[in-house]
């Protein structure tokens, strides 16, 4: 297996975003909006996966992890939160938080913390993806970066 990298995902590479995140049932409609960055982890066989960060302050969110198909169970959704979370740090970020419909277990067991959605700094709360995109029923984390 070839190393795998990363790379800041540039705009005119969203025509492979928007169809991973649609095939995942992720929200896509908002992928153009200001004060977005998306991540790519790819080897020599392509793209494996893709993690976003919103935001700008202390609190972010993060968003949009997509494994793509066939390299999942691998590690690689690991490797796309660690990264993030490095860039979100390396950027004097404070906190980073989200809203998962399906995966809440993966982010707990990389120390995100459940918590109550009504408590969400409102930074984060005016975000489309709590005020629109996600579901009421998402469970909403938060991982302390300090």
């Amino acid at each position: 297996m070839s190393k795998a990298i990363f790379a800041v995902l540039p705009l005119g590479m969203y025509d492979v975003l928007r169809p991973a995140l649609t095939a995942a049932g992720l929200p896509a409609d908002d992928l153009l909006e200001p004060g977005r960055s998306f991540f790519e982890l790819s080897d020599d066989d392509g793209p494996i996966g893709f993690v976003g960060v919103e935001g700008t302050g202390a609190d972010r969110l993060l968003r949009s992890l997509v494994v793509l198909p066939g390299r999942k169970r691998q590690g690689h959704g690991g490797l796309l939160v660690a990264h993030a979370e490095a860039v979100a740090r390396g950027g004097g970020v404070e906190r980073l938080h989200l809203l998962t419909t399906t995966v809440a277990d993966f982010f707990r067991a990389r120390g995100y913390q459940p918590a109550e959605r009504a408590s969400a700094p409102a930074a984060i709360a005016e975000t489309a993806q709590f005020s629109s995109l996600c579901p009421g029923s998402a469970a909403y984390l938060l991982k302390d970066l300090t």
